[in-house]
């Protein structure tokens, strides 16, 4: 069995997601061969030189999992594309590409965290190559503690802000972006997240059938994707 979350969102603000991951990571996923949290898995991150006492709590909760053979796999969302490899060697995880394939069943399956579909918005577009520039990380990584707490909590509060103003069809991913990517990398399958609209949507290119699942974030219910010899299902559960 593998299990694919994403969009958690962790913060000190919100316990109750702490406390159903925690739970999550002692009672589901133990069973599980594999892991994959595909992005946003903190609600921000300025830099693993900045791991508060909250973030290490995480990284050891990760760490146990892993130790007890569970392999963990994290995948850069937007929130948290500056997690680096220091968080990754504390919590026992591998940090993976985005976009990449896995096998699943034999089968290859692409994974994304989901926001670079999203090519009608292109205010964010413009924003999301700045940011992701080696040059622009290099810069950001290397400023004071101090001023990249103000910039992530700058960017939070105008993505909140603009998302609210946006039509939802911009903010989504951009269905013709699919098909193309899916032929590209040779699957017939991809997982994301990022959109927080979970569903599975069924497809059909070059007349066969695939699939683009999107995984649920964790706000009022969590949301985990199961693949296991039965197939994929994508459930939501309680936080409580």
């Amino acid at each position: 069995m593998i299990l694919l979350i994403s969009d958690l969102h962790l913060e000190e603000q919100r316990p109750d997601i702490t406390r159903a991951f925690l739970h999550f990571l002692e009672t589901r996923a133990p069973q599980a061969k594999a892991l994959y949290i595909l992005g946003d898995f903190f609600e921000a991150w300025i830099g693993d030189d900045a791991m508060s006492p909250f973030q290490h709590s995480i990284a050891k909760a990760l760490r146990r999992l892993s130790d007890g053979g569970v392999a963990v796999y994290l995948m850069h969302g937007n929130r948290d594309f500056l997690l680096g490899r220091d968080f990754c060697r504390e919590a026992g995880c591998t940090l993976l590409a985005d976009p990449c394939v896995q096998h699943f069943n034999g089968e290859p399956v692409l994974l994304m965290h989901g926001d670079s579909l999203c090519t009608r918005d292109e205010a964010y577009m413009r924003l999301r190559r700045w940011l992701r520039n080696p040059l622009s990380l290099f810069v950001l990584r290397n400023l004071p503690l101090s001023t990249r707490q103000k910039l992530a909590s700058n960017l939070r509060r105008q993505s909140r802000e603009q998302t609210r103003m946006k039509a939802s069809d911009i903010v989504d991913v951009t269905p013709e972006e699919v098909p193309p990517l899916l032929r590209r990398h040779g699957v017939t399958r991809l997982i994301h997240g990022h959109t927080h609209r979970p569903a599975i949507h069924e497809l059909e290119i070059d007349g066969h059938p695939a699939q683009r699942i999107v995984l649920g974030d964790w706000d009022r219910q969590g949301w985990a994707l199961q693949v296991d010899e039965h197939g994929y299902r994508l459930d939501p559960f309680p936080l409580s």
